[in-house]
Formats: C-alpha cells, structure tokens, sequence
C-alpha cells in the first residue's frame, strides 16, 4: 500500500481541524446571529407596541378615543406591521363597554400574558414569509407621563390590555442569511489561502530541504566529506545535517576499521590456502616418495589435469581446484604395505586385490573434511582408477557416473605411468603411449578427454619434458 506525503497528511489533518473549527465556529455565529435578529425583531415588535400604548393613552386623555383606529392603522402602515390588534381586559370592557374592530377579546395565547404581564413573542421563522407576533401587556400604572388611573377605574399594576402585533421578519432573515453567506465565503477564501500557504511551507521548508539532505548525505558519504549545515534554512534541518556528520564520521571509521579486518582476513585465508594447498602437494610428494614414483611425478600428473581441464572449458575456479587435489590421488597408497607397495614384480591376484584398497583407503582419509581442496581430493582418490566402461573399480562406475575429476585424473595418471620409466619397467616411446590411449577410448576413458588429448599431445609432451624423471 503507497504511504501518503506529508503535504497530503499535513493538508488531511490541517483542513479536518479547519473544517471542524469553521462548522463549530458558523453554529456559534448563526446561533448568536439568530438570537440577535430576534432580539431586533422583538425590540421593533416592542417600541411599536410602547409606542401603541403611549398613543392610546395620550388619545384617552384627550378624548378622542373615537380616532383610535385611524391612529392604529397609521402605526401598522408607516411601522411595516402587518397586523395590530388590542386585547382589552375584562375591567376595561365593563367600564367602556365593547371596543372597535381592533379590539378583540382574551383568548387563550393572550390570557397567558395577562396573567404572567411579561411580554410574549412567538417567531414563526421557518416559513416562506418569517412572521414574529408579540404580545405586549398594557400595564396601569401612575408613573411617568402614561398615568392611566386617572381614566380607569382599576387599581395600579391591572393588565388593561395586550397589544397584539404581527410583523413580517423576512428582510432580518435574508440579511443574516447575505451574512452568513459572506462568512462562509470569506472562511472558504481563508481556508483555501491556509491550504496553499501550507503547501508552500511544506514545499519550501519541508519536502525540499528533506530530498536535498538525502541527496547531499548521500553526495557526503560516497565523497566522504562534511554536509554544509548553513544551507539549510530551519534549525531543525541544521541540527540534523549536523547528526548526519557526526554518524558518517563514525560510519566511515568503522568501514575503515572493518576494511582493514577484512584485508588482514584476506591475506590470513590467503596464507591458510596457500599452506593447505602446500601441504596437500607436500602429502602427495610423500606418498610418491614412498611409493618410489618416478621424480616430479605428482608435478606432471597435476599438469596434465589442469591441461585437460582447461581444454574442457571448465571455469578457472575448476581447474585450479583439480590442480590441487591432484596431488593426493594416491595418498591411500600410505596405507599398502611396503612388500606390496615396493614389490618389483608382477602382483598376486591376493596382492593386486590388496592394492586395490588403496582408492578406499585414501577416500575414508578425506571425506570428512569440508575443504573444497579436501572433498575434490576424496573424489579423485575414490574414482581415478574406475573406467568409462565399468570395468574398473573399486565400484565399477561406468560413463558420466564417474566424477570428471576421476575422469581427468584417469587419463592423466596413465599417460604418466606408461610414458615414464618404473623400477618394474622402462619408459614407453610417446607413439605407443598415444595408441595405447586411443585404443581404450570409450573403454578406458572418456571419448571427449581422450579426443581433447589427441589434439593437445604437443603440450603433454612439454609438460613431460619440464618435470623430467633425471
């Protein structure tokens, strides 16, 4: 799953949070805009119906109540009131009897008034066309300029009426509605400039200098040199290129350190090979010695094989590996006898069966040990004297079952045996020699070795006369 940026977890967490902030900071702005338009509104609903008040009282005292409806309907049309009505109290009824059309008895909303004489506004704002209808009691009282008890016959704090009012409140409502709509805009403009400003930031102070450090650490590590701090702008980017030096610092020290462990491990391995394949020669030398070969012949035998080898196509990691355990192809010769081992003629069935043993014996030598150089040593010693036809032994192997390692060191080990002189024999001419091995081809040896030795006598024949026998 691809991993967000850090601009789009910056942006994601940046613009919840602002969303969240704006919707609860529009709730609060509507919710306080909408308390205060209703505040206006009720304010308005009131100062018309104080005003109201002050008018009937002001025409009772002059006497000409008769123009009352006139006076009202005045009010309505210059105050934008949709409906005025006066809800007279029982008093006010017995003592002047039934009122104009505007005058209208106690119903159930304005009795509500009359007892608790508080003012009562119902908004109706979820409609098409808001209305607010406030009813306003009309207190008696003797103080101020409103003294009524001097036309009623009640006494002071009596509900004379309730002025019912009726008023249109759509223009409050579009207006807070244009500013709320101007806020939201506003706050979107705003969040929008927020998202890119950080963005910029992010850009700027952030993703920039963060892929140029990756690219700068990685130029300082490879050049091995220090990363400039004063390029980077914030203190926090400074403060981690300055972390960045200091753990290079101690990388390349301890590659430095390690670099040379690994040399002195190298040339220590070195060492250790080049006296195992020492000792290894220096065991077959032994064993040639005993066995009173002819000189040089584990030299001309590890020759050959390499020849062979080489000429095989096999790589060259292969062929020096052959090359090194050739020396101990015999080595299981320490174990035979010196009667049998020496003897100058010619074997018993019981003794050649004997001398057989050899090829195990120098393959329970080595097959423990887990050196390359050892194993293909153990391969060698097992396999060298079986035949392509499976008549040799000690397990009569025939064809590709026979490791190329016991392969090669077949053909070679013969080629030496025959061309070189023995103290039960003496040297065969290099002609016979080369018949004798074409003869057992697909026999004796593998087809593909012995075709790779017809063509390449010339180079036995110089590594024979670079190790002679004298």
């Amino acid at each position: 799953m691809r991993k967000p940026s850090i601009k789009t977890i910056t942006v994601k967490t940046l613009l919840t949070v602002i969303l969240i902030a704006a919707l609860v900071m529009m709730i609060i702005i509507g919710l306080s805009f909408r308390s205060l338009s209703n505040r206006l509104v009720e304010d308005k609903a009131l100062a018309a119906a104080e005003l109201i008040k002050a008018g009937l009282t002001s025409h009772m005292k002059a006497g000409i109540m008769d123009k009352r409806e006139y006076f009202i309907q005045e009010i309505r049309t210059t105050r934008n009131i949709d409906k005025i009505e006066i809800i007279r109290s029982n008093e006010v009824n017995a003592q002047f009897g039934k009122g104009i059309a505007l005058e209208q008895s106690i119903d159930k909303v304005s009795r509500k008034v009359f007892n608790s004489k508080k003012p009562l506004f119902i908004l109706d704002e979820y409609k098409l066309k808001p209305k607010i209808h406030a009813l306003v009691p009309y207190i008696a009282s003797t103080k101020g300029r409103l003294n009524c008890l001097t036309c009623h016959n009640v006494s002071e704090g009596t509900v004379l009426g309730v002025v019912n009012i009726e008023m249109n409140v759509s223009e409050y409502r579009n207006t807070a509605l244009v500013i709320l709509t101007l806020i939201l805009c506003t706050s979107a403009v705003l969040v929008v400039l927020i998202i890119i400003n950080t963005f910029r930031t992010i850009q700027t102070y952030v993703k920039d200098p963060l892929e140029s450090l990756v690219n700068k650490a990685e130029e300082a590590y490879e050049k091995n040199i220090p990363l400039d701090t004063e390029y980077f702008r914030s203190l926090e980017f400074q403060n981690v290129a300055k972390e960045i030096n200091l753990f290079n610092s101690d990388i390349i020290k301890t590659q430095k350190m390690l670099k040379d462990k690994n040399l002195e491990l190298e040339l220590l391995n070195d060492e250790i090979e080049d006296t195992l394949k020492e000792t290894v020669f220096t065991m077959g030398v032994i064993e040639e010695k005993r066995s009173k070969e002819t000189n040089n012949h584990t030299r001309r035998v590890t020759g050959y094989c390499k020849l062979l080898a080489e000429k095989l196509g096999m790589p060259e990691n292969e062929i020096e590996l052959i090359g090194d355990a050739a020396p101990l192809h015999d080595i299981g010769k320490i174990g035979i006898s010196d009667y049998i081992l020496l003897k100058s003629e010619k074997l018993t069935t019981e003794e050649f069966e004997i001398m057989k043993n050899h090829t195990t014996m120098g393959y329970d030598m080595l097959k423990h040990s887990e050196r390359r150089v050892l194993k293909a040593a153990a391969i060698i010693a097992f396999q060298h004297h079986e035949k392509w036809d499976g008549t040799g032994y000690p397990t009569n192997l025939r064809g590709e079952e026979i490791h190329i390692y016991g392969r090669i060191i077949a053909l070679a080990d013969v080629f030496d045996a025959l061309s070189t002189a023995r103290s039960y024999k003496a040297a065969w001419p290099i002609d016979e020699v080369v018949s004798e091995i074409k003869k057992e081809r697909g026999k004796h040896f593998d087809p593909k070795l012995v075709d790779i030795f017809m063509d390449n006598i010339d180079d036995f024949v110089a590594i024979k006369n670079k190790f002679r026998t004298d």
